[in-house]
């Protein structure tokens, strides 16, 4: 017959209730206690039953992470961290996309059938609007949001600050002396957060230096992909005067920008220096390697499953608002040999 939870219990000589906290992934249980449970749980065998589990607690041990695009190399590698942390406090990971769709967001974040699949949710909307969250209100399910947006301090938030990424990698292009910076990657609708912060960063920083903001500089992306980002640096170089170096919005663009630059017979970073956000693996492989802004996903991951554990544990707990790291990240697109003179660090993978 298959182990029971009882079972464990007596070979660990714990309560069932202490056995049931550590097969839930109950964070506030001592070292020496868990290890105990695990040890008798690997030598029973014993597999929970998900049914009862269910039935007993009013839990699915299952969470929701909600993306807009899974095929993107960032929000792949969330995911995955996402459930790595996941898996450490004894949870599961299901992933749904938006594709950018606001009525596909709508559906997802409001749906009925999700409050009996799943104990919380973790949601990266791209065009969702403040009254959609107050929808969500009504569901009863714990809910944390990812990504760069504003609403109003009502649900815990795990995001970077993108107005001071940009502006550090704008400011490092300042540094190793271009003049001419251009951006890609500019989507003027105010639903779109993430783009209108970066542009505010990169706008920060030419003004800081007391350097023109070229309109022409300026270009937008439909996508953040390798092809918008192609098509978007062909257009930067058709201008009489090109731009000598160019800030991505994200790593995608700007390895898409890269082949541009070397189908128009120029040097990366020689000619034109490179710079994009996210640190996608992508980019450490790449020809040159890509100088980037590194977004802590790891970190993003861990304090966004620590808190949504800690919601379903105690839904009263107030919002908080958590801002995860990043880090200038100088490879090869942007370390000219002038660069390394001046002393600029270029990171060794």
């Amino acid at each position: 017959m298959p182990a029971t939870l009882r079972d464990v219990a007596e070979r660990a000589q714990v309560s069932m209730r202490t056995v049931s906290n550590v097969v839930s992934g109950y964070t506030h249980v001592s070292e020496r206690m868990r290890a105990r449970v695990l040890a008798a749980i690997e030598e029973l065998d014993y597999r929970p039953n998900p049914v009862a589990r269910t039935l007993r607690t009013g839990r699915t041990g299952m969470l929701a992470l909600v993306v807009p695009e899974i095929d993107v190399p960032y929000f792949s590698e969330l995911a995955r961290d996402v459930i790595d942390a996941a898996a450490e406090v004894g949870y599961r990971v299901m992933i749904d996309q938006t594709g950018h769709d606001h009525e596909r967001e709508r559906q997802l974040l409001t749906g009925e059938d999700r409050t009996m699949l799943f104990d919380g949710l973790l949601f990266s909307p791209l065009v969702t609007k403040s009254e959609l969250l107050a929808m969500h209100g009504s569901m009863r399910m714990p809910l944390i949001l990812l990504g760069e947006h504003d609403f109003d301090g009502r649900y815990d938030h795990v995001a970077i600050d993108n107005v001071a990424a940009a502006r550090d990698a704008v400011n490092h292009l300042i540094a190793i002396g271009r003049t001419r910076i251009a951006a890609i990657g500019s989507q003027p609708l105010e639903e779109y957060a993430t783009p209108l912060q970066r542009s505010a960063g990169y706008e920060s920083a030419l003004a800081d230096a007391g350097l023109e903001r070229h309109p022409g500089y300026v270009t937008t992306a439909a996508h953040y992909s390798r092809s918008d980002g192609y098509a978007a640096a062909r257009a930067l170089l058709e201008l009489p005067t090109p731009p000598d170096a160019i800030f991505c919005f994200s790593d995608l663009l700007a390895i898409g920008a890269m082949r541009a630059v070397f189908d128009a017979g120029l040097r990366v970073p020689e000619d034109i220096a490179v710079i994009g956000i996210d640190d996608v693996e992508e980019g450490r492989f790449s020809r040159p390697t890509l100088s980037t802004i590194s977004l802590d996903t790891p970190f993003i991951a861990r304090e966004s499953v620590r808190r949504i554990i800690a919601r379903i544990e105690d839904p009263a707990l107030p919002a908080t608002e958590i801002v995860a790291p990043h880090k200038l990240l100088v490879r090869e697109s942007t370390a000219t040999s002038s660069a390394r003179g001046d002393g600029i660090p270029v990171l060794q993978e």
